[in-house]
């Protein structure tokens, strides 16, 4: 009796452009895909978490519902800690719904992509507590607080596998689905008109607020354009670092479909503009479809 291929998910980072997987997700019910596997990295870890949870509605009605006033309200402003705020509160959503458990309870196979702070080296969380892994994909250096597992610490998994395709594969898929939330068929890495919707303006506000008298910082002469914002440049850069580095691991492992979703125009730090992203992966979902329906007929 032939085996039915095992159907794996590799979702990557790309901070709230992650929110598209919720759409590239939402058509793969409608194709009547499911997958048996499933990798996840930095917003990736997220939402696959949910996925495997059984929560996705859930964390999908959650993130249409956020607002920038709500997003806000989730910030723990504590640039002492690691990074500008901490970021327990986006991946303890999951708590609310049943999911402060161990990955190994969840319905389906789910690992979180990691990165060692200390070494650089790349940590797959496929077991023990779900929340912590979670919190440590998603360390964004510089913006979430790292996580603290098993006597190190751990940042964004999108450092060094931004789309974890080697973690669906060595996980048992046969068939692995990709979904790039950091597409750039413009080649457009940075654009001036997406900086941080506002967002990094009242992050910003609120640490000038703790900085000494006298330590302000100026405005830029009239003839320079307002420099990037916040940390846009590191985002900037960190998007730079990571889109080499998806290429190089992919042509070395490729995924079966890559559904590669444009928002470059989109901030990262848009948790709060959801739709947007989501529609951006139902559309790229919906552009793939023939290669995802040809991959699954011709294992």
């Amino acid at each position: 009796m032939t085996r039915r291929p095992k159907i794996g998910l590799a979702l990557g980072s790309g901070g709230a452009r992650g929110w598209c997987h919720l759409g590239v997700l939402s058509v793969l019910d409608e194709m009547g895909v499911e997958a048996d596997i499933i990798a996840g990295c930095s917003m990736g870890a997220l939402v696959g978490a949910a996925e495997a949870g059984g929560v996705r509605a859930e964390l999908d009605a959650w993130a249409r519902a956020l607002t920038q006033t709500s997003f806000l309200g989730l910030v723990d402003f504590r640039p002492q800690s690691g990074g500008l705020v901490a970021g327990e509160a986006i991946a303890d959503v999951l708590s609310d719904w049943g999911l402060d458990c161990d990955i190994g309870a969840l319905a389906r196979p789910f690992t979180a992509v990691a990165t060692r702070l200390d070494n650089g080296r790349e940590i797959w969380l496929g077991d023990g507590p779900l929340l912590p892994a979670v919190r440590a994909s998603i360390a964004i250096p510089g913006l979430f607080t790292p996580q603290f597992i098993d006597g190190h610490w751990l940042v964004d998994g999108g450092l060094t596998n931004p789309v974890p395709v080697s973690v669906a594969r060595a996980r048992g898929a046969d068939i692995i689905i990709a979904v790039n939330p950091n597409a750039k068929p413009s080649g457009r890495v940075w654009v001036p008109e997406a900086q941080g919707s506002g967002l990094w303006k009242t992050l910003g506000s609120r640490f000038t607020e703790m900085l000494p008298e006298g330590w302000q910082p100026q405005p830029p002469p009239e003839d320079v354009p307002p420099p990037p914002q916040g940390i846009d440049a590191v985002n900037a850069a960190i998007d730079m670092l990571t889109e080499y580095l998806r290429r190089t691991r992919a042509a070395a492992d490729p995924a079966d479909v890559v559904v590669e979703v444009d928002l470059t125009e989109f901030s990262t730090m848009a948790f709060f503009e959801a739709e947007t992203a989501i529609k951006a992966g139902r559309a790229a979902a919906l552009a793939a479809m023939p290669r995802i329906e040809s991959a699954l007929s011709n294992p």
